[in-house]
């Protein structure tokens, strides 16, 4: 089985959770997610965390090897001073 090319574990996500903004980076073996969705409104990290688990489902188990996740809501991003938000 091919390693997963960070557009498609982009999708994978996407595919089983709603999300306002979605930015995945890798190697094809570690990850790093950006993730805003509303579905995380009143959960912690952990809970956040174990929510992408369970969209990404036997794919974390079998194909992606390490996943480096900042969960957000969507008033956290906007909060959050981010770089490529140049006006």
């Amino acid at each position: 089985m091919a390693d997963p090319t960070p557009a498609e574990v982009q999708q994978y996500i996407a595919d089983g959770l709603a999300c306002q903004e979605l930015q995945v980076e890798g190697d094809g073996r570690h990850f790093f997610a950006t993730i805003v969705s509303s579905e995380f409104e009143g959960l912690n990290r952990v809970r956040r965390h174990q929510r992408v688990y369970q969209a990404l489902g036997e794919r974390m188990r079998e194909q992606i090897h390490a996943l480096s996740m900042k969960t957000l809501t969507p008033a956290e991003h906007a909060a959050a001073p981010a770089a490529h938000h140049h006006s």
